[in-house]
């Protein structure tokens, strides 16, 4: 359970980003200074650099690395790796709330349609990548190098990245469907045990 502090500072956080993302769709991305973004979340702008470095991390942000690795280790040891990748996966995005929802495709058509969030769009999912390895490693007693563990991350993210690049073509389906929609079509492939 988190602290008081914590929530806070995490609500400051997503109201920072709601506006932006509320900007950016209004007025975008490149028209939105940092300055307007701080005035519409009623905060100062060194309290918008204390969140968020850079305009660009307002978008790229997301809390849900730590949910990911929670979930993954909570998966049944007698499920393939690959299935619990994709259990989590699924579970990861299917929880989110109709505004968790809405602001991940904001997210998401934002990072895949300005071409300075697309590189760090990329960069973001080779860190998930790496993330993902360290946690398949531990589940099967491997190294994050290994060939089998990097086979299957590999297919993985690709497939995240297929069912991002999904996202604005359909408008009316969530991401969770798109990426479990993707995933299938690699569950007929030998996994890493």
């Amino acid at each position: 359970m988190t602290g008081l502090r914590e929530r806070k500072k995490q609500r400051t956080r997503l109201a920072i980003q709601e506006q932006a993302l509320a900007l950016f769709g209004r007025d975008g991305y490149e028209n939105t200074t940092i300055k307007q973004i701080a005035a519409a979340a009623e905060v100062s702008e060194r309290t918008f650099f204390r969140y968020f470095p850079t305009k660009e991390d307002v978008v790229t942000w997301d809390g849900l690395d730590l949910s990911f690795a929670v979930r993954f280790r909570a998966q049944p040891a007698t499920d393939s790796t690959f299935d619990a990748v994709r259990a989590t996966l699924l579970e990861t995005f299917t929880d989110l709330s109709p505004t968790e929802q809405r602001r991940l495709r904001e997210r998401v058509v934002l990072m895949t349609s300005v071409p300075p969030l697309r590189a760090l769009l990329l960069d973001q999912l080779v860190g998930t990548g790496h993330a993902i390895a360290r946690l398949v490693a531990d589940r099967i007693g491997a190294e994050p190098g290994d060939p089998g563990v990097r086979a299957l991350v590999g297919a993985v993210v690709g497939a995240a990245f297929a069912a991002v690049l999904a996202v604005p073509e359909h408008p009316d389906t969530d991401f969770a469907t798109l990426l479990d929609e993707t995933l299938e079509h690699l569950s007929v492939m030998p996994t890493v045990e």
